[in-house]
């Protein structure tokens, strides 16, 4: 009775050691060893930054030539003003638009360059005076008898950032300086919509985060007809010949690009990087049959066609795997000797000036026609040497449209200057820069935050200390964007926003982020339940019975007494 007593202690001694070292020791072992590695993310800051708050500050310097201001009113110069703008976007984005205007009359130098015989040779001498920092405009008011300006023109927007604007006779009126302030500032908010950021242009870059509204046609066709915004863009040019028996053809890509393209493209670095490259190729047809119009004794490409006329021949252009960024492709297609002289026609059946067109997010293509080559014994092969300036001006336009550039109709009474050799003048730059900023901030708030929400929703994935450091650089580049879009430090603003766009798709797109990497709840169960049950269920009974025999003594302990 004793030994049997013995050995039932030493069994229920034995099923308490293993339960107390399968909870003590196994169970926090085991979970230590299987638990997902997750480092620490700023959640708060992301969730800061999903409620996107922009506050986009302008410089503005409005300087008064003699003759525009009264001895008096010349008295309470220099003034400055600062004018604020709100812009609810939707629910989760609004931006405040600043203004901060400073008053002040022309300098002796000034009134020098703005006594030069034309307008472009004042612009000219302004800036060799001073450059203006990116992001800011400088406003001259000059009198209504000066001969800068043509009568039927009140403003002059020069290559730089500099704009002529002209006393009208309502300004003259004006006694006190707050009055003719009053009276200028519609002149000077016009002159702003077209040389800085403007509404249409900031909601338009906010195409990824907020929806349009039907009245936004004009931004949205804007929007969808430019890239995205993206660190580099390779741009290939293509000169397709189809017919390399009746024409031999000569380009001089290489110099063209460098005399038209490049100095567009150097003027662009703050926005991307940008690589050219060339190409020919021989028996490429276009993918539709021309029509021959007898009227005219041509043949015809109508608008409703140009869309089947991409695919087919962007099979033959081959593509850059090397780099992930976008390409902008230009083709110039010589027709055939049998489909000669080809013009491409508008929906109104009348003929494009430029015979070209181009692809929202694609490129563009021209069609140059050599039949003044044939001549009445005409030897075929033809040589022929193609007309580069010709054809860089057209692609030039559309390079300008594909990456953003707004070339929108200036208001009446406006006269804005040529953009000279570099083929972007400094205010549509800055435009672009406006534009190109709020987009990069807008992309990387929404991949940053999706990429919370999934590492919320998948609590398996493993955060590797790699990606924090992506997403926590994102942040701090964001917030510092923001905080330089406020500043008015356009520049800075654009670099960081680039920096943070990068490191914010960097973490998004990590491949240890792969849900196929990581199993359900329910699998999970399927594998660890066949290997801990028959362990426990010993373990479980013998702590059952244990207990169960506990119970029974105390109960017989309690009878005794009573």
């Amino acid at each position: 009775m004793a030994t049997a007593e013995v050995e039932r202690r030493r069994g229920q001694l034995a099923a308490l050691s293993i339960a107390a070292v399968v909870i003590i020791v196994g169970v926090p072992l085991w979970w230590k060893t299987t638990e997902t590695y997750r480092a620490w993310l700023p959640v708060s800051q992301i969730r800061e930054l999903a409620k996107l708050q922009l506050q986009l500050s302008a410089d503005v310097e409005v300087v008064f030539a003699r003759g525009t201001v009264t001895p008096e009113q010349q008295k309470k110069v220099p003034l400055t003003q600062t004018q604020e703008e709100d812009h609810a976007v939707d629910e989760d984005t609004a931006l405040k638009y600043r203004y901060e205007t400073k008053y002040r009359t022309a300098t002796i130098m000034e009134e020098d360059a703005l006594n030069k015989p034309t307008a472009g040779e004042a612009d000219l001498s302004l800036h060799m005076l001073s450059e203006s920092p990116c992001g800011s405009l400088v406003i001259y008011v000059i009198p209504e008898s000066s001969s800068l300006l043509p009568q039927d023109v009140n403003v002059y927007i020069g290559q730089r950032r500099t704009a002529l604007l002209r006393v009208v006779a309502q300004m003259r009126t004006a006694k006190t300086l707050e009055q003719l302030l009053d009276r200028l500032q519609p002149h000077i908010k016009q002159v702003l919509r077209v040389m800085s950021f403007s509404r249409a242009d900031i909601t338009a870059a906010l195409s990824d985060r907020v929806r349009f509204h039907p009245g936004n046609k004009e931004s949205i066709a804007d929007s969808m007809r430019a890239f995205k915004s993206s660190p580099g863009y390779e741009i290939t040019f293509s000169l397709l010949n189809p017919d390399p028996k009746s024409h031999r053809l000569h380009w001089d890509i290489e110099g063209a690009a460098q005399t038209y393209i490049q100095p567009l493209l150097t003027k662009m670095s703050p926005v991307a990087n940008f690589s050219i490259d060339s190409q020919t190729l021989h028996y490429a047809m276009l993918g539709v049959n021309p029509r021959f119009d007898s009227s005219r004794s041509a043949y015809t490409l109508n608008a409703d066609s140009l869309a089947h006329v991409i695919n087919p021949v962007e099979a033959r252009l081959g593509s850059n795997a090397a780099s992930s960024n976008p390409v902008l492709n230009f083709l110039l297609y010589v027709p055939d000797a049998n489909h000669s002289p080809l013009y491409i026609q508008d929906h109104n059946k009348q003929q494009v000036p430029s015979n070209a067109f181009h692809s929202p997010r694609w490129g563009g293509i021209m069609v140059y026609n050599v039949d003044s080559y044939y001549g009445p014994e005409v030897v075929f092969p033809v040589d022929i040497n193609i007309n580069m300036a010709k054809v860089m001006g057209v692609f030039l336009a559309q390079l300008r449209l594909l990456l953003g550039v707004q070339s929108s109709p200036p208001p009446p009474g406006f006269l804005v200057a040529p953009c000279g050799s570099t083929g972007l003048a400094d205010w549509e730059l800055d435009r672009l820069m406006w534009s190109r900023s709020v987009e990069n901030i807008a992309t990387a708030t929404t991949t940053i935050t999706s990429l919370a929400q999934l590492l919320d929703q998948i609590g398996n994935i493993v955060i590797n200390d790699n990606i924090a450091e992506q997403v926590s650089s994102a942040v701090t580049s964001l917030q510092l964007a923001v905080a330089e879009l406020e500043a008015g430090n356009l520049k800075f603003a654009l670099q960081f926003s680039k920096e943070a766009i990068l490191s914010s798709e960097k973490a998004f797109f990590d491949p240890s982020l792969l849900h196929l990497l990581y199993f359900p709840d329910d699998q999970k169960f399927a594998i660890y339940i066949p290997l801990f049950l028959p362990m426990c269920v010993p373990i479980l009974l013998s702590l059952i019975k244990i207990a169960s025999e506990a119970r029974q003594k105390r109960k017989e302990k309690q009878a005794k007494k009573d």
